[in-house]
């Protein structure tokens, strides 16, 4: 997918966000990333979405990090909660070769833009089939998406971020990932029918306060992301959904005994 925009190099995001004396660098390499781009614009058109996520991507990529990407209005995405929509009445359904990529990442970031204050219907779409393969579980008997983190990007013109930005957050917790601390960034231009992030002489691409926004999120992606894969895992006690069918209810009291 082509960029839409120049971001800064490797080298130029090192320089700005080079670590206090004595805090050495991390080693994120082995970690993938995908970024799931829910603007209404199908490809090769301009997405504004896509300018934030390149900046995001050019610091995952200059920390050896493999970033995905994946544009999903490109795509036929059947409309259901199921993993496999061909199996509940549609002709076609991209959805599960799309999971697969998302299920090859360490971290996941929904970005998408704002409409009427609130998400596009393909984020929500988005939502909704990551939602249909919650149920499954992974090899230690927890819910797939354990041990994979999260974050969110946003653009607009209007109000609307911070609820765009907790409505996708709680979903993907609810699911299974884990959120680290300020795991949303995003732009919004003047209120109204205003020059949009990637417009000339917008400030989107200069605006400081995004930017570091971005940054934060980013690293913190990577520093928990890091930390999770370094444990071998979400730890595996409490939360296996295998073991609790099968009868194993920690420090829950059976209330027939009382």
């Amino acid at each position: 997918m082509g960029r839409d925009t120049a971001v800064p190099s490797g080298d130029d995001l090192h320089g700005s966000l080079r670590p206090a004396p004595g805090i050495e660098r991390p080693d994120f390499s082995g970690l993938r990333a995908v970024y799931v781009n829910c603007t209404l614009t199908p490809s090769p058109g301009r997405s504004h979405t896509q300018g934030l996520i390149d900046r995001s991507v050019a610091i995952m990529e200059a920390n050896g990090v493999s970033v995905d990407q994946i544009r999903a209005v490109d795509h036929a995405i059947a409309t259901g909660v199921r993993p496999d929509m061909t199996e509940h009445g549609w002709d076609r359904d991209d959805w599960p070769a799309l999971q697969t990529r998302i299920l090859a990442a360490d971290i996941l970031v929904i970005a998408g833009p704002i409409w009427l204050g609130d998400n596009s219907s393909v984020t929500r779409r988005v939502i909704e089939r990551l939602y249909g393969y919650s149920g499954v579980l992974n090899e230690r008997g927890q819910y797939a998406y354990y041990g994979r983190v999260a974050g969110c990007l946003l653009s607009g013109n209007e109000d609307g971020l911070k609820h765009c930005a907790m409505s996708i957050l709680f979903s993907l917790q609810h699911i299974g990932f884990t959120v680290p601390p300020q795991a949303d960034a995003g732009w919004l231009g003047e209120v109204g029918p205003g020059p949009s992030y990637l417009d000339e002489g917008s400030g989107g691409p200069e605006n400081d306060f995004t930017n570091r926004n971005i940054a934060f999120m980013a690293y913190n992606l990577l520093h928990l992301a890091s930390m999770i894969r370094s444990a071998g895992g979400l730890p595996a006690y409490g939360n296996q959904r295998t073991a609790w069918d099968a009868g194993s209810h920690p420090h829950l009291a059976n209330p027939e005994y009382r």
